[in-house]
């Protein structure tokens, strides 16, 4: 009986195993199988949830690899301590051009660098954890900017002659609320610091770092403030041609520097899973057999899927200077991301992509980094923050850097 009883248990495990195997479902052909080129080491993925800070994160991540590379030290920057001093300075503005100015969550890898030299930089962890102070567990600024915005625009709008500074405490009083309030002294691995003199205890020089972008409405090789609303500090980028604009982000990588990246990812090739393609939409509306012949009737939502489905075969276009311009000058490459650049990988096909950190926590199919083509880069950056040693010299003598 029990000779019987298990050879009933086996037959019974070998058809589960096959018709397991049956169900099992097929290789997709189709998804990008990835091999890296070149990885520079970053720190770990971080979580912005629901909060327009991206500029924050992003730029915060690519200094911590920029410390990592100088002294080979880990740090977790504190994105709560760059927000307060940022909203309060903007706000300032606001102020000062009676609300002809936008007021936003949204910022551009300056004001990290802007609050770095003028205020310094504390460690995640001398202040509240994002989100903690209302009962959340990360951020979510839906109500905390419900207050702020009306606040900026009622002193902005007033019909006072003159108003007075109280304003700013106010205002200072609703920063610290929802992300507490800046340390004046903390204490780091058993040593006293404060902001300034911790950010001077980083190892990198603030002087090294420069913004690039690539427009035909400036002369190349001379700089220029990049004309969208977040960019409010009027900081200057250097303009260089398409091409010059990836030989420089092409030639960090290779030699170990990652780049804080601005840009447009709005557009149809970006999807949720990970993965950035620069679209070929008459191609792809000429792939007959296929879903994608009805490309130009779906949604975007549809189309997303449909390129997740198609994966890397998806068609590409070949991004051009004055396809860039044009599409800037009639709003359709927009500033509405920072990401931070940190490799470059190939897949089976032997199409090049950047590793781009992001910063949704580990979302996607590849945990928080996103697979962008280098043909999606070359047409939708706005503009991007880089150490200027990171530049090709030839490029570097040309503007004057």
């Amino acid at each position: 009986m029990k000779k019987i009883l298990t050879f009933a248990l086996m037959a019974t495990m070998a058809l589960s195993a096959s018709a397991a195997k049956k169900k099992a479902p097929a290789k997709d052909a189709n998804k990008p199988v990835f091999t890296v080129i070149k990885e520079i080491p970053v720190t770990s993925m971080k979580d912005q949830n629901r909060s327009g800070t991206c500029w924050d994160y992003s730029t915060l991540s690519f200094f911590e690899a920029e410390i990592l590379k100088a002294t080979g030290k880990s740090y977790d920057l504190c994105e709560s301590f760059v927000a307060n001093k940022t909203y309060l300075e903007r706000a300032i503005q606001v102020v000062r051009y009676h609300g002809d100015c936008q007021f936003a969550q949204g910022g551009s890898a300056e004001d990290v660098l802007a609050t770095l030299k003028t205020h310094g930089i504390c460690p995640e962890g001398a202040m509240p954890f994002p989100g903690s102070l209302y009962g959340d567990s990360l951020n979510n600024f839906n109500e905390f900017f419900s207050v702020l915005e009306p606040y900026v625009a009622a002193v902005a709008k007033s019909s006072a002659k003159k108003i007075s500074n109280q304003w700013k405490v106010g205002m200072q009083g609703i920063l610290d609320a929802y992300l507490g309030k800046c340390p004046e002294k903390f204490t780091y691995e058993g040593k006293e610091y404060t902001p300034k003199t911790f950010a001077a205890s980083l190892g990198i020089n603030l002087a090294d770092y420069v913004s690039i972008t690539s427009y035909t409405h400036h002369p190349f090789y001379t700089v220029f403030a990049v004309e969208v609303q977040d960019n409010w500090r009027f900081p200057l980028s250097y303009n260089v041609p398409m091409d010059e604009m990836m030989q420089i982000i092409d030639n960090a990588i290779d030699n170990g520097y990652t780049v804080a990246w601005g840009g447009d990812v709005s557009e149809e090739g970006f999807t949720r899973q990970g993965l950035a393609y620069a679209i070929d939409s008459k191609a792809a509306v000429s792939l007959a057999g296929s879903d994608m012949a009805k490309w130009l009737k779906l949604e975007a939502a549809k189309k997303r899927n449909i390129i997740d489905s198609i994966g890397c075969k998806v068609p590409e276009i070949v991004p051009t200077q004055e396809m860039r311009q044009e599409r800037f000058d009639n709003w359709q490459l927009t500033d509405d991301h920072g990401m931070h650049i940190y490799g470059v990988a190939k897949d089976q096909n032997g199409k090049e992509y950047y590793m781009v950190k992001n910063s949704w926590g580990e979302t996607g199919d590849y945990k928080g980094t996103w697979y962008m083509t280098k043909a999606f880069i070359a047409a939708n950056t706005m503009d991007f923050l880089i150490n200027k040693n990171a530049i090709p010299a030839e490029i570097r003598k040309k503007l004057g850097i």
